[in-house]
């Protein structure tokens, strides 16, 4: 019977998730000889001899059994010399370096491993809470260089035992064999609990920690990635408390369950949301409450959406099941502004006065990796923030980058990013770079990714705007490495971002957020640019608002409410509108008519239109306006009344508040829904007129349910694509701006 050789090429998220014992079973089980071995990057090399049907028997095993963490990029088969194997083996990992490493992000405990966690036949892994193995647990969080072998992680610290040896070398041994995170209770990382005053408390740390929380207590735990402060989310008393010493009087707190089953007694969860919920990634999902809510009122004051997910490790499983109903408020464990604690040091210093507990273990965090956030609009998977689970895995671009680039991101919801050949590599999200302790995260992140990878950076590209602390960093980039510095408009960089998700080069782009640096110098925010890879040009915006006074408006709704109105209201009608005080008008009327400063934002008009309907009057945390906006829109009916017209190259928004005054009788959520859902109908109008192809939609606002709904009803057929594997908010603007450079 004639035989076959072949060599095959594989790259892609290959190495760390048990590919190899992977290759190994299916190779044994379809009769073929050979080898498996680890290149030295992020690809796997496959030899493989044998007849037809052997081959043909790997290669179907190959893509329809390949581990559920696992994912090819790409595969190259070519024709080899016969070399007459006897056996197959997995070989030892090799120098060649053909591509670089793709970094592991971490994956949620999977069911196998809780099996184990759960069966008391099983002594070793019974309650142990650092269960894991090749196809799940901790990757990013703990390693400290590449490639992803366990002595360059912070499991080198615990030597395996003679059973996790064993397991660890057993070629046949699916789940175990060399997954660099296994341990078992006689070698792995250990629990402790203490009190905030480093004063240690014997017992079971988990049972006492449950013991704690249920008495009304608040407690720091100590997860992957960084810290969580847990607390019952049913006590009133206990969340107001928290809300007190975290000083942070609305913004929500994301809610942890032990199951589906629980976290459906409070939300309506779809499929599409069912499976973001149980995937590896395991993030956060924005699911509507139930009515009437049974948890408190003070967790997501104003919001008709919760932020649930469940345990992703055995310890947040072990810790759910011994409190009150399984569930537990698992919010970031930070000073309010501040990056989330990985360190005891930290704790003791930051949440010294937040918390009352902490339970620690003994396993070093290398890397500080938050939560993921995802929510489902007009039926499309909506990533609000891209971290736990997904960074920092590269997304392939269409074209390569000439040189190698450094993308600082924007300034609030920072990412930043490496970018070389058709890769770019993003980091975890970092936060908001206006604190100088969160720009120095920024740097420690992206001096991570240039030392992993070994590449110096050749350009360093930033924002546009000159007051952006992201925008510093970058020159001290370029200086430190000899790099010229581009800078790109906010909006173009957000349009780019989902270009760069599809691969499309030329477009029609809606960006509607905040305010970002235009090109005119003006506050721009609620834009329709085209381009293409030669050029790109704002075509359309919201009408020009006279902006007075900075970010106060943004604090502060009724302020860009006063000024939406005094474009065709005079000031002392706008004084029996609006509860400011007397002075605070007098300075906004002077200075808004001699004015030079004006904005186009989005989120500005959402921001007075919360605050004509008295939702919001005061913004505590970014976006709250317009957030609880949405929220109140729930139920209403769109009024066929509001017509918000295009004239010239503006969306004229004034038209929003002239109809709010006239119809002030109607219901909340009735004006609510309209003003939204017509906006996103004038917005997607002004595109239309450009003869597009498609519609890119991002930015901020890109999320809101009615928004989106209100262009996607009114494309007339035209495709309306949104970000898939970044946020449309300012966490996807390092990938557009790394994609910009593609097109020179």
């Amino acid at each position: 019977m004639m035989e076959y050789s072949y060599r095959i090429i594989i790259s892609g998220i290959v190495q760390g998730v048990g590919f190899r014992p992977f290759i190994y079973r299916i190779a044994t089980k379809a009769n073929v000889k050979g080898y498996v071995r680890n290149l030295g990057g992020s690809e796997v090399e496959v030899r493989i001899e044998g007849n037809k049907e052997g081959i043909a028997e790997f290669m179907r095993l190959l893509f329809s059994k390949l581990p559920p963490v696992a994912e090819i990029e790409e595969i190259k088969i070519e024709e080899s010399e016969f070399e007459s194997f006897n056996d197959f083996k997995i070989l030892a990992s090799g120098n060649e370096i053909r591509t670089p490493s793709q970094i592991p992000p971490d994956f949620a405990v999977c069911d196998e491993c809780m099996k184990e966690v759960l069966d008391p036949n099983n002594p070793r892994r019974y309650k142990y809470a650092f269960n894991s193995c090749a196809y799940c647990g901790p990757r990013f969080s703990m390693m400290y260089k590449l490639p992803y072998d366990r002595e360059n992680t912070s499991m080198k610290h615990f030597p395996l035992c003679d059973e996790c040896k064993h397991e660890y070398y057993d070629p046949n041994n699916e789940r175990r064999f060399d997954a660099q995170g296994i341990s078992c209770n006689r070698d792995g990382p250990r629990l402790y609990l203490e009190t905030i005053d480093g004063e240690k408390v014997n017992g079971d740390p988990i049972e006492l920690t449950a013991k704690i929380i249920n008495e009304g207590y608040i407690v720091a735990v100590k997860g992957i990635g960084g810290f969580h402060i847990a607390a019952n989310p049913f006590d009133d008393d206990v969340v107001l408390k928290l809300r007190e010493r975290k000083n942070r009087p609305q913004q929500p707190f994301a809610v942890m369950a032990l199951n589906l089953d629980i976290i459906e007694k409070y939300t309506y969860i779809s499929s599409i949301e069912r499976s973001l919920l149980t995937s590896p990634q395991r993030p956060i999902v924005l699911l509507k409450k139930r009515e009437p809510y049974q948890l408190s009122k003070h967790i997501s004051p104003g919001l008709d959406r919760e932020g649930f997910f469940l345990y992703y490790t055995p310890l947040h499983y072990l810790l759910l099941s011994n409190v009150k109903n399984n569930i537990l408020i698992m919010t970031s464990g930070n000073k309010h502004g501040f990056p989330m604690c990985i360190s005891e040091e930290c704790v003791k210093k930051k949440l010294k006065d937040v918390v009352d507990y902490v339970l620690y273990h003994n396993r070093e965090i290398a890397n500080r990796v938050d939560d993921s956030v995802v929510r489902v609009s007009s039926g499309r998977i909506m990533m609000l923030r891209r971290s736990r689970g997904y960074a920092p895995t590269w997304i392939r671009l269409k074209r390569k980058v000439k040189e190698p680039i450094v993308a600082v991101g924007a300034e609030l919801q920072n990412v930043g990013a490496l970018a070389f050949d058709d890769k770019v590599v993003l980091t975890q999200y970092i936060g908001d770079t206006d604190e100088l302790e969160t720009l120095n995260e920024l740097d420690k992140a992206l001096s991570l990714l240039i030392s992993w990878y070994n590449i110096k950076p050749k350009v360093i590209i930033a924002d546009k705007n000159p007051a952006y602390q992201s925008t510093y960093l970058a020159h001290k980039l370029a200086e430190r490495f000899s790099a010229d510095l581009v800078q790109i408009q906010h909006h173009y960089a957000h349009i780019l971002s989902v270009s760069a998700d599809y691969g499309y080069e030329e477009g029609v782009g809606i960006a509607i957020d905040g305010i970002g640096y235009g090109d005119d110098g003006n506050g721009w925010g609620g834009e329709i640019i085209k381009f293409d890879r030669e050029r790109y040009e704002r075509k359309y915006h919201l009408k020009y608002i006279p902006y007075v006074g900075g970010d106060v408006n943004a604090l502060k709704p009724e302020r860009m409410l006063a000024l939406f109105l005094s474009t065709f209201m005079n000031w002392d009608e706008i004084r029996r509108i609006v509860s400011l005080g007397d002075r605070e008008l007098e300075i906004l009327e002077k200075i808004s008519k001699r004015s030079t400063l004006f904005t186009s934002s989005t989120g500005r008009v959402l921001d007075a239109v919360s605050a004509f309907l008295g939702i919001c009057k005061y913004r505590t945390y970014e976006g709250e306006p317009a957030m609880k906006l949405e929220a109140s829109a729930r139920g209403g009916k769109i009024l066929d009344s509001l017509e918000i017209p295009i004239v010239g190259e503006e969306i004229d928004t004034t038209v929003i508040f002239k109809w709010l005054l006239q119809n002030r009788d109607k219901p909340i959520n009735d004006l609510a829904i309209t003003v939204q859902y017509k906006l996103g109908e004038s917005l997607v109008k002004a595109s239309l007129k450009l003869n597009p192809e498609r519609i890119l939609v991002s930015g901020g606002a890109a999320v809101n349910e009615y928004i989106l709904k209100g262009i996607i009803d009114n494309s007339e057929g035209v495709e309306v694509l949104t970000p898939r594997r970044i946020p449309a908010g300012d966490g996807g603007i390092a990938l557009g701006q790394s994609y910009y450079l593609t097109f020179f």
